[in-house]
């Protein structure tokens, strides 16, 4: 994952290529691009939710979200029948999100540098 120094970095030199076209593809370019960038705060406030896995749901990582989802349901359901160990998916899983969600703009940033990526046709 790129820093958001690198990112920014990257975006600019893609908004250079993006100033080359002509104003028709450029124009049908923005339009998709308005589609499908996401917003870091969006994502931030899915995972501060801790229903675990709908901010993987909101960038389209769907394994990943169901990964997380049924740990976190299996960890409740453990939890509801008294057993004890259900705290261990849940907190190995509220671990890793936490770092995801101190890291929500990093992260935001490379997936939004990806759909420019992808829709400029550069890899």
């Amino acid at each position: 994952m790129l820093t958001l120094e690198q990112v920014e970095a990257e975006k600019n030199a893609l908004e250079r290529e993006v100033n080359q076209l002509t104003d028709e593809t450029r124009a049908r370019y923005y339009k998709q691009l308005k589609d499908q960038i996401k917003d870091p705060d969006t994502y931030a406030v899915l995972n501060y939710l801790f229903i675990a896995g709908l901010h993987h749901f909101y960038l389209g990582k769907l394994n990943r979200g169901f990964i997380n989802l049924c740990c976190f349901l299996l960890g409740a359901v453990w939890l509801v029948m008294g057993l004890w160990w259900g705290l261990i998916p849940i907190g190995i899983i509220t671990v890793i999100e936490l770092k995801a969600l101190f890291q929500s703009q990093r992260v935001v940033a490379n997936h939004n540098l990806r759909v420019m990526k992808r829709l400029l046709g550069v890899d």
